[in-house]
């Protein structure tokens, strides 16, 4: 008979270590902060070692925790994926996705009725712009925007991306372009960049990339969001640094019109999926039609 913790307590370590975060792993698990807490510190005293450092802030793991993650991560993972193939074998359910708003609106839904038409597949798409962990939760993939594939599970690359100056015909109308240096005097919108300090779409770094490094730009609007930022290019409110590929739609139907060659390189989307998951081919067959439909 194998002598094993509590499944609840092994539960709460492997989503904890996962986020490296109790509140995090508690969303997922439908649990308090406080429960989490509770349950890793039983499963340390069962153990009789210590799995996370706790201070100073941020939790890290232990030398212990380190090596009991990824056995546990494993585990669970086939378990998922044995218990999935068995209670839903019918590749007629739909396909879950987690993207973000700003890819759902702006390039996922207009192109769903080909992808059905075209491979038979259909998406459920759960958009939200916080990043959904593929372990332990009904998602079958993600839609990622990272500059490289990480180790942990299947990185399949979809397409490249540059940032561009975009704005909409009505404002050229109003006011004449002859340059970079004139997109500068433009009315220029700027939104957060949740990708990490570096390699920010920032219009002192398209300055500096267009040669006009001693300019320093007046950004007149900022929003959280890049999807609010296009809207309101597309409203003929002023200049936007965009995603070629979210707003590419809008550039081809002549809603947008690109400024200037002078770009900013952006990341690579990609489909994430675990290698073991039951669904993979569809999944793989899904970054397939997104590369061809592009």
């Amino acid at each position: 008979m194998r002598r094993l913790p509590p499944l609840h307590a092994l539960r709460a370590f492997e989503a904890a270590a996962r986020h490296l975060h109790f509140a995090r792993a508690a969303a997922e698990l439908h649990l308090t902060p406080t429960a989490i807490s509770h349950q890793i510190r039983q499963l340390e005293e069962t153990l009789g070692v210590r799995l996370f450092h706790r201070y100073p802030r941020p939790i890290r793991l232990s030398a212990e925790g380190a090596a009991l993650y990824p056995v546990l991560r494993e585990s669970f993972d086939r378990m998922s994926s044995a218990i999935a193939g068995i209670s839903q074998p019918d590749r007629d359910r739909p396909l879950t996705v987690s993207v973000t708003v700003a890819f759902a609106s702006l390039w996922l839904m207009r192109r769903l009725p080909t992808l059905r038409s075209q491979t038979g597949l259909t998406l459920q798409v759960e958009a939200d712009n916080r990043p959904v962990g593929l372990s332990g939760s009904d998602v079958d993939f993600a839609v990622r925007y990272a500059a490289q594939a990480e180790p942990e599970d299947q990185w399949l690359p979809l397409f490249e991306d540059s940032l561009i100056p975009l704005c909409a015909p009505d404002l050229l109308r109003r006011t004449s372009v002859n340059d970079d240096a004139g997109i500068l005097r433009l009315p220029l919108i700027q939104y957060r960049w949740n990708c990490g300090a570096e390699a920010s779409p920032s219009w002192q770094r398209w300055s500096c990339v267009a040669g006009l490094g001693g300019v320093k730009p007046e950004v007149t609007q900022h929003f959280s969001e890049e999807i609010n930022a296009i809207d309101s290019a597309l409203a003929g409110q002023g200049v936007v640094l965009a995603s070629s590929v979210l707003a590419g739609a809008a550039v081809a139907e002549g809603h947008l019109v690109r400024l200037s060659k002078t770009e900013l390189p952006g990341r690579t989307f990609w489909a994430v999926s675990r290698g073991d998951h039951p669904r993979f081919a569809d999944v793989a067959q899904f970054a397939s039609w997104a590369r061809a439909s592009a």
